[in-house]
């Protein structure tokens, strides 16, 4: 591996199990509630649930095989390194190529979630806004982003325990009726939304690729990661749950702001509001957080010269990748002024998922002294990542390819280029 000391320096271990369990659940909360359920509801219908029940087992097998290799490579850049290291350096870069252009399209996307809820006539402007605020914030160092990031999650998750305890207060008399599986449920269409929701588990990859940042990072990683996800997945169910009995799946379906919906039609309406700030309060959590694993991983990859050098340098007083996090602040900032929020997130999470394969695929070569997860595990990840990545909906999945494609051509340029390196 590259030495630190060429380029720029190390970063500073600060972070503790409660600050990376912070981090994944500002990653997590605010995309999947708030940005997913309608799509996920489209696709699947009165089959959500099996949909998130899917989504939340792959995400576990990531998850597992994630905390196993960070445990074991604690630098940052996730499964950039852990495939260049289990798998060799094609696999590696793959894994670092799609990670970025895949949550640099999830953070656009966040960031357009920020400006539909706060001020939808001008959705574009208020984006760009947040991406430049974000970038201060991560640019001030990493301790200052947890702690904003704790901030936001206490909000989040009290607008959600607000939206659940509505819809538990209303008795619909059709709930059963929403809650059941019907017709309009489908294998192929529980797939993509279980495609489309693992988009909303993903954050835990965030607390991967900060283990430079975090103290003893076999047992700060090792307890964070499924932390959180247990976490997130109790908070998912919850709300899932609530918005099916009392809206139903094609309300779901068809809402611009689902939990919005769910409020109104468990006749509190007041609630509204404070669903409508708790959303962008989120979006902005989670938009944070992205911004920290992407540029994480791109300090990594220009480390190893696979992106360009100046990108790895370290603030001497921040410690932070200062050049990483202003380019990409910069790339979120254009791509917010034009792409769209739901293309953005079947694009993003076709990369994800391409990046946690390789993830399984890496932790399947761990011996046992190096704790292997088992083979179910690494095998039902696999399987499940490349599965769920063919599902979503076509237009994702070809721009998908096209970008993979681009990324092998860059790749073996350079090798060409550069055989030495």
């Amino acid at each position: 591996m590259t030495n630190d000391a060429t380029s720029g320096g190390a970063l500073t271990r600060r972070l503790g199990v409660g600050d990376a369990v912070t981090i994944g659940l500002g990653s997590m909360i605010g995309a999947g509630v708030f940005a997913v359920l309608a799509p996920a509801a489209q696709a699947a219908g009165s089959g959500l649930l099996v949909g998130l029940a899917i989504a939340a087992v792959i995400a576990y097998c990531n998850a597992t095989s994630s905390a196993r290799l960070a445990a074991l490579y604690p630098v940052s850049g996730g499964t950039y390194v852990y495939g260049r290291e289990r798998l060799g350096e094609i696999w590696g870069y793959l894994a670092g190529w799609c990670f970025v252009v895949g949550k640099t399209a999830s953070c656009a996307a966040m960031a357009l979630t920020v400006g539909v809820y706060l001020w939808p006539d001008h959705a574009h402007a208020v984006a760009v806004a947040a991406v430049v605020a974000v970038t201060a914030v991560n640019y001030r160092g990493i301790r200052k982003s947890a702690l904003v990031t704790r901030a936001i999650v206490a909000v989040v998750l009290a607008v959600l325990a607000a939206v659940v305890v509505a819809a538990v207060s209303s008795t619909p008399a059709d709930t059963g009726e929403h809650l059941a599986i019907g017709d309009d449920a489908s294998v192929y269409g529980v797939l993509q939304a279980a495609a489309l929701l693992f988009f909303a588990f993903a954050g835990y990859a965030r607390i991967a690729t900060l283990g430079e940042e975090v103290r003893d990072p076999a047992r700060t990683i090792g307890r964070a990661i499924p932390t959180a996800l247990g976490i997130v997945l109790v908070v998912y169910a919850a709300v899932a749950v609530s918005a099916l009995a009392v809206v139903g799946p094609a309300g779901l379906a068809d809402a611009a702001a689902p939990l919005v919906e769910t409020v109104r039609a468990a006749g509190a309406s007041g609630l509204a509001p404070v669903v409508q700030v708790g959303a962008a309060v989120a979006a902005i959590g989670s938009l944070l957080a992205m911004v920290l694993g992407v540029s994480r991983t791109t300090l990594a990859m220009a480390r190893d010269g696979h992106l360009p050098r100046w990108l790895a340098a370290i603030h001497p007083q921040h410690r932070v990748p200062h050049h990483a996090e202003l380019a990409i602040g910069v790339i979120v900032a254009v791509l917010a002024a034009t792409v769209d929020v739901r293309g953005a997130i079947g694009f993003s999470s076709f990369g994800v998922l391409l990046y946690y394969a390789i993830a399984n695929a890496s932790a399947a070569t761990l011996t046992r002294d190096e704790r292997r997860p088992a083979r179910v595990v690494t095998t039902l990840g696999l399987v499940g990542c490349v599965s769920l990545a063919a599902t979503l909906p076509v237009g994702s999945v070809i721009a998908g390819c096209v970008v993979v494609a681009l990324g092998v051509a860059v790749y073996l340029v350079r090798t060409i280029r550069h055989p030495r390196r």
